[in-house]
This record gives C-alpha cells, sequence and structure tokens, in this order.
C-alpha cells in the first residue's frame, strides 16, 4: 500500500484548537491525532481517556504550520525525499506545503510539486507534496514494507559486490604475487679438494 488509510485525513485535520471537553485546562488544545480512529485532533486529556493503547503522534508548531517529529513519524511512514528540519534541538518535518514566492534563480534544491526551495537535496517540502508526488507519479511510496525491501536488496547488492571485489583483489594479489616456489632438495656437500699451486717458473 502505497499510502496508509488514515494520511489523507491527517493532512486535512485542523490542529491546535481548543478542545470542548477540557478547554479550560492547562493543556486543553487539540494536538494529537490517532492513526487507529483516523478522526479529529484531540488533547492530551482526550488521549489519557479515549485512545490510550492506541497509535498516536502529536503535532507541534513552527512558524504557524504543522510539523511532526522525525522519530514519531518515521515508525508508520517512510520519509524518504522529504526535507526535514532542526527546531528546537528535534529534527521535524511539514505536513502539508507552504506559500512561497516563486523561488529566484541560483536555488539548487526545489521541491518537485510545489516548487519551495529546499536546504538540501530533497524531491519534497512536505509530507502533503510527497502525497502528491505519488499520486501524480507514482515514484515514491509511504509503505516501510517496501523501503525495507530496497534496504535488503540494497544490502544484498551491496554484499554481492563486496564478495566479488574481495575475489578480485585475492585473485590479482595471485597474480601479482605468485606463490614462491619451493627450494630445490639440498644436495649433499662437496668436500673440497686439496688446493694445487702452480709450479714455479726455474
Amino acid at each position: 500500500m502505497a499510502v496508509p488509510p488514515w494520511l489523507e485525513s491527517l493532512l486535512s485535520t485542523a490542529f491546535f484548537t481548543v478542545c470542548t471537553t477540557h478547554g479550560d485546562a492547562a493543556r486543553g488544545e487539540c494536538n494529537m491525532y490517532c492513526l487507529d480512529c483516523k478522526g479529529d485532533a484531540f488533547c492530551f486529556y482526550c488521549r489519557s481517556s479515549k485512545h490510550k493503547d492506541h497509535q498516536v503522534i502529536q503535532i507541534r508548531r513552527s512558524s504557524y504550520h504543522d510539523v511532526v517529529r522525525v522519530t514519531e513519524i518515521q515508525k508508520v511512514l517512510d520519509i524518504s525525499g522529504v526535507q526535514t528540519y532542526v527546531i528546537n534541538s528535534a529534527r521535524v518535518l511539514f505536513l502539508n506545503e507552504r506559500p512561497q514566492p516563486k523561488s529566484g534563480k541560483g536555488v539548487a534544491h526545489i521541491c518537485e510539486i510545489c516548487g519551495r526551495s529546499l536546504l538540501d537535496p530533497f524531491r519534497f517540502c512536505s509530507l502533503g507534496c510527497k502525497l502528491v508526488g505519488i499520486k501524480r507519479n507514482g515514484n515514491a511510496s509511504f509503505s516501510l514494507e517496501a523501503k525495507n525491501e530496497v534496504v535488503v536488496m540494497d544490502r544484498t547488492r551491496r554484499e554481492g559486490i563486496s564478495k566479488e571485489d574481495e575475489e578480485l583483489r585475492e585473485g590479482s594479489q595471485q597474480d601479482i604475487y605468485p606463490p614462491t616456489p619451493p627450494p630445490p632438495p639440498s644436495s649433499a656437500r662437496r668436500r673440497k679438494g686439496i688446493p694445487h699451486r702452480a709450479p714455479f717458473g726455474s
């Protein structure tokens, strides 16, 4: 499954509204989302009472835009290709695209969908743009299973290459340094004869 059933609902959910049940409480803002229920956002206290044993992620805010921590979302989604940022010492990514004036010349990396300038060579600026890219081109996926298959195939390929390199290396060493021939059989030591002097001329 390229796109999990809860993702589109997550991206269209309004967060940071006041909880109708716990609005007067200190943590009464709705910044939680349940992947099992796929419903509306809820607050910290609703999580304790209604979603105790469910898969829940917490949404945070950066410059009035919704973000999620990489450590939380990468457990349930393949986020490869999406630009990440470090905000308040935590690595996060944005849920949806953020409007931006047209990128000027000299921008090295831009989002394939909305054209937003990116810091690093990623394909998308947000989960929302990756979702559009999957629907439009089908050359990406949110599935962790597909990612794991690619990782296993890549590891197997690299192991095969390294093994082949090792065999080639061993072969080349044998070519460069041929085995030393065994020493010739030791012959019996010859006894020296008695030296003869040349006769003196008379």
